[in-house]
């Protein structure tokens, strides 16, 4: 049985023959960087000093949806909002192909991750998400999907019961966990009437990238339609006390620039539980692409089964747990 996966066919020089064709002059450097949904390289090249080249994983997306999250980046950033948008080539298109992949280039640039326990950094990227959902609701993606309770929810369980992937001892359990926390998640959704708006949809430290100055927000790859509470949540850690102290002041800067309905904070332990299942199945899905076993050799095993259900357990008393609350 074949075990080729599509990305063994972008070597160094097709990375960097695709960057001459976009008409840009690479000099030959080339560094891959941490990513696994697609792969990315820091790039040298002769004008810029350097570019970040993002090749999107093949069948994953459609030309239509790469576009509008190209449109969302480059609508932000015209805005003065500093998102790191793609770049164009001389034909005016930021979404390129060559030898069967599709990429995007952008300028590189530098930061570090914000301190999440510093009160004036949690007000500031209050600030810039605000701005950032002034945006997003001013009008909706059309070919971009949702985030849902049965893409991230029903359809991971599925795949990871359809699929073997969790030892015959754990899956019961597992199984039934599960689908107790999705009824939980499905009657919070249900009891929280919110509009959708555009999101960056995996806001979390990893990729704001942090200066005296301010952030940078890099990899839109998940935008999608969702509550605004899911760009929040990410940057919250600690109890619950410490957790509204947190969100104070995220929503002091946010609220600056934008409305945010408190009624969905009732939702936060909700999206916490499905990125919990939707995490678990997307190492599933990814597991023939040969970066995820080296990347997360613990995944699949019994201790990672065990630790699972422990976290699934952990999750179903948050959801019990009173809703959040602020202060005055």
């Amino acid at each position: 049985m074949s075990t080729s996966h599509p990305y063994d066919a972008l070597t160094p020089d097709t990375v960097l023959d695709a960057v001459e064709a976009a008409g840009f002059w690479p000099t030959g450097s080339l560094l891959a960087l941490n990513s696994y949904e697609n792969r990315v390289y820091q790039i040298g090249e002769e004008e810029n000093g350097f570019l970040v080249g993002k090749f999107y994983r093949p069948g994953r997306w459609s030309d239509a949806q790469i576009l509008e999250e190209h449109a969302f980046s480059l609508q932000l950033a015209e805005l003065e909002i500093p998102v790191v948008a793609p770049l164009a080539n001389t034909a005016g298109h930021t979404l390129q192909h060559f030898g069967g992949f599709r990429f995007a280039l952008f300028p590189r640039r530098g930061g570090r991750s914000p301190e999440l326990d510093d009160p004036d950094t949690l007000y500031r990227l209050g600030q810039f998400l605000g701005r950032i959902h002034a945006v997003g609701a001013s009008q909706p993606f059309v070919e971009r999907p949702a985030l849902d309770i049965e893409s991230f929810g029903h359809a991971s369980l599925a795949y990871l019961l359809d699929n073997d992937c969790l030892p015959g001892h754990y899956r019961g359990e597992y199984q039934s966990l599960a689908e107790d926390i999705l009824s939980t998640v499905t009657r919070r959704f249900d009891a929280v009437a919110f509009s959708p708006i555009r999101l960056h949809g995996d806001f979390h430290p990893g990729n704001i990238l942090w200066t005296d100055r301010g952030a940078h927000l890099v990899d839109l790859d998940d935008a999608r339609m969702g509550p605004a509470v899911q760009d929040l949540w990410m940057m919250l850690s600690g109890d619950a006390p410490q957790m509204a102290v947190q969100l104070d002041e995220i929503l002091a800067g946010y609220e600056e620039f934008h409305d945010f309905d408190r009624a969905q904070l009732a939702l936060i332990e909700a999206l916490r539980a499905l990125r919990l299942l939707h995490y678990a199945a997307w190492l599933a899905r990814r597991w023939q692409d040969p970066a995820f076993p080296q990347a997360f050799p613990w995944f699949g095993g019994e201790k990672y089964w065990e630790e699972q259900v422990l976290i699934l357990r952990e999750q179903q008393f948050r959801l019990a747990q009173p809703v959040l609350k602020l202060g005055p």
